[in-house]
């Protein structure tokens, strides 16, 4: 099902460690290390992702980047506002709106309009995170060494073990 996706763009970046490692380039370098990680997320699915960042413009700015939308509030306008307008709006037109915040202000107000909020922290994880056909890969891997008994110095292999080869040279602890 379509759903509008809207994230509070300073908010994940301040919020974030990898963002915020990010900064030392610069915050227009920051912003588009988002967008292109939201653009590779999100590129092969059905929903309208927008991300808003305040801005300072004396009219609203949108362009739009591949399948990402990009809003910069008006000088006086919080993003913060422009999510909240964003939800409301969708919710009217029957779209589920799923908004990605750490901002009380703005959860609160997706949240009355009907939205589901997430934080940041788990829409990092999800931009971090592998394509669900590599994850399904690497754990049919890991249940075939598993079964044929391969590397059998990994007595204690769990479904979230990674495997990491014994260093040459260097006798292996594990008994």
């Amino acid at each position: 099902m379509r759903h509008d996706i809207l994230i509070d763009g300073y908010n994940v970046i301040k919020n974030n460690e990898p963002f915020r490692s990010a900064q030392k380039h610069g915050l227009p370098h920051t912003r588009n290390l988002l967008i292109r990680q939201l653009i590779s997320r999100y590129r092969h699915t059905p929903h309208q992702v927008t991300v808003v960042f305040d801005g300072d413009g004396a009219h609203e700015q949108i362009t739009h980047e591949q399948s990402v939308r990009i809003i910069f509030s008006r000088r006086g306008e919080t993003a913060d506002h422009v999510i909240a307008r964003l939800a409301v709006q969708a919710r009217e037109q029957g779209r589920e709106v799923e908004t990605y915040s750490n901002d009380l202000e703005v959860r609160q107000s997706v949240t009355e309009s009907g939205g589901a909020t997430r934080s940041t922290h788990q829409l990092t994880r999800q931009l971090n995170a592998p394509p669900s056909d590599v994850g399904r890969k690497f754990e049919h891997r890991q249940k075939a060494i598993r079964s044929y008994g391969l590397y059998p110095h990994l007595k204690d292999w769990d479904e979230e073990a990674s495997y990491r080869p014994p260093r040459k040279g260097k006798k292996s602890r594990r008994k």
